[in-house]
């Protein structure tokens, strides 16, 4: 009687093994390819809000790429000489190389903030928990941009860690080998951008460098391994955010917060309409550059075609949509926010409905395969102009793909994923406790 009521058993745990196998088939086939069409300019448009960016903490690139928890790369905003040259210094350039978008860096000051709230006797895992999206970002830039983009499509990975969605920029190597092989025109014209953050910054505030070899006003030579870089939580409608990106300088001190915070940014000098008409689009990512950070300040420094500086203006960011508003080409930024909002919604939908048939287990048997498979699963998101979004699980080549022979849990670093979760706890079984 007992041997036969073991074989029972058995076999219901084997059916209940296929059911859960056949439930992950099913949602993984009508997820595999979703959706989000285009948003109409002409619909009316929700009010979605937007909170003020507060500074969590910021950190530094030094010289040899090593990230630091300093401040030693901030830069402080000087008026540059008119009619500096923007080539000048080419030549010495120190690029860092196109690579993958990794999110290594914005991870490591989200651990590390995380652990400050902890000594502080604060539940650094359930602030975290409360989070619902952590990105780059220029990640960011190009989501709530979209509605305005005719040309350029991208691609995104996205997971899901507890109730958090993590965003990566996704490129593939074919893309690394384009954006890294550019024209030596294409080339040069980059580099007036950085030549022009080095005339507007100096190593103390108000007072340009005075370098021996160089012009009065030559901050240094151009080395982009360097960057200071502000993380910022903010709220996007009813989902909190993490955001981290590069600030050039600041404006006379820095205490802290992110209101003397100074973006640069260079443009052809307007000659005509149709120059006006393209500086009006190019405002459109100025803006949500700066506010997504919270930056509350742009200087555009205009440039003639060979590199010349011409003139300088500063712009208010919050005041920006003010100027293209009514205009034929107007861009709308409730439009932008109400798409992000819709977006971000419609990817967490698709990450939670598949999350629900998730499984604990040995990752010797069945069950924990599926369970290793769940802690990996990324999902790919792709935009095209003037067509909307799709997204669609990858399979495990596609990860490993991703991950690029590096020691990683989806694309998240193998680090962060064990600074957050204890050994054997399944990704998506975390406490929902926030």
């Amino acid at each position: 009687m007992s041997a036969n009521t073991r074989k029972i058993t058995s076999l219901d745990d084997v059916d209940d093994v296929e059911d859960r196998q056949n439930k992950r088939r099913a949602l993984e086939t009508t997820s595999r390819d979703r959706s989000l069409d285009y948003p109409s300019k002409s619909a009316s448009v929700k009010a979605v809000s937007f909170q003020q960016p507060s500074p969590l903490l910021t950190f530094s690139y030094t010289p040899a790429r090593v990230l630091e928890f300093t401040d030693s790369a901030l830069r402080y905003y000087v008026d540059p000489p008119l009619g500096a040259d923007l080539k000048y210094g080419y030549e010495r350039w120190i690029r860092w190389p196109e690579e993958k978008g990794r999110i290594d860096g914005l991870v490591r000051a989200v651990l590390k903030y995380k652990e400050r709230l902890e000594r502080h006797s604060q539940n650094g895992s359930a602030w975290l928990n409360d989070i619902g999206v952590v990105s780059w970002r220029g990640v960011m830039t190009k989501i709530l941009t979209a509605p305005y983009e005719e040309r350029d499509g991208w691609e995104l990975n996205v997971m899901i860690v507890g109730s958090t969605l993590y965003f990566e920029e996704h490129l593939s190597d074919a893309r690394l080998v384009q954006k890294n092989d550019i024209a030596p025109h294409h080339r040069q014209q980059t580099y007036y951008g950085y030549s022009f953050e080095s005339w507007c910054t100096s190593s103390a505030p108000r007072i340009p460098d005075k370098l021996d070899g160089h012009p009065i006003g030559w901050g240094g030579d151009v080395d982009t391994n360097v960057q200071w870089c502000s993380v910022v939580k903010t709220k996007l409608g009813d989902t909190r955010m993490v955001i981290g990106g590069e600030v050039d300088c600041v404006r006379d001190t820095f205490t802290g917060q992110t209101s003397s915070f100074v973006e640069l940014k260079t443009s052809l000098v307007i000659r005509g309409p149709q120059d006006e008409l393209r500086f009006e689009k190019k405002l459109l990512k100025f803006y949500f550059q700066s506010f997504l950070l919270g930056v509350p300040e742009i200087v555009v420094g205009f440039r003639t075609p060979s590199g010349r500086m011409n003139t300088i203006q500063s712009f208010k960011t919050m005041e920006i949509p003010r100027l293209v508003r009514g205009k034929p080409h107007a861009w709308d930024p409730l439009l932008c926010l109400d798409w992000g909002h819709r977006f971000i919604t419609f990817l967490k939908s698709i990450a939670v409905a598949t999350d629900t048939d998730d499984v604990r287990g040995d990752s010797n048997n069945e069950e924990g395969k599926m369970a290793d498979r769940a802690k990996t699963r990324v999902w790919r998101v792709k935009f095209l102009p003037r067509v909307g979004v799709s997204v669609s699980l990858l399979d495990d080549a596609g990860v490993q793909e991703v991950q690029a022979g590096e020691d990683r849990v989806g694309f998240l670093p193998r680090w962060f994923w064990d600074g957050l979760h204890p050994p054997n706890i399944s990704l998506h079984r975390q406490t929902d406790h926030a």
